[in-house]
């Protein structure tokens, strides 16, 4: 594999974003610290981030861009890498944390609560989380962790609903 400094700028790009600004590139637990850095990513959409027409709606159309753009950027990661979703591509997690987050109270216990639940999910994968893996290229990569964010804003909602948050 060729060093960073030799790819084309474009490129350079791709794979600065797909790591989350390098985060993939920590040689453990990567995906554990690219959530961690979605937490203070995420505070910019705080103000947008409640159930009214129509700040809920611009927290779709960014959480959708973000989607759209997490799928296009793992896949070129992935081809650029020349392996199957490398553990340096974290743009997933960050974008499953925002998933997760959705109208949930930017609060330390609901934070840390949507944090341990989408990393325990992103790691047992349960169904049909797993299956989700194999779809293709930046498909695989990016839907698993919006089902984790999915599940994991359904259990913390469920939690605040019943007063545990």
């Amino acid at each position: 594999m060729r060093q960073f400094s030799e790819y084309p700028p474009r490129r350079r790009l791709v794979l600065v974003f797909s790591s989350g600004l390098f985060t993939g590139y920590i040689p453990f637990a990567s995906g554990t610290f690219a959530t961690l850095l979605a937490i203070p990513l995420f505070y910019p959409l705080v103000p947008v981030n409640v159930f009214s027409f129509p700040k809920a709606a611009c927290l779709a159309i960014v959480l959708a861009a973000l989607s759209c753009a997490a799928v296009w950027l793992s896949g070129a990661a992935e081809r650029t890498y020349g392996e199957k979703d490398s553990h340096k591509i974290v743009i997933d997690e960050i974008a499953g944390f925002f998933v997760a987050m959705v109208f949930v109270p930017f609060r330390w216990p609901q934070i840390v609560a949507a944090f341990l639940i989408f990393r325990a999910l992103d790691v047992l994968k349960p169904a049909p989380i797993r299956q989700s893996q194999r779809l293709p290229g930046g498909w695989g990569i990016v839907t698993d962790d919006l089902l984790a964010g999915l599940y994991t804003c359904i259990m913390v909602h469920g939690l605040m609903s019943l007063g545990v948050l």
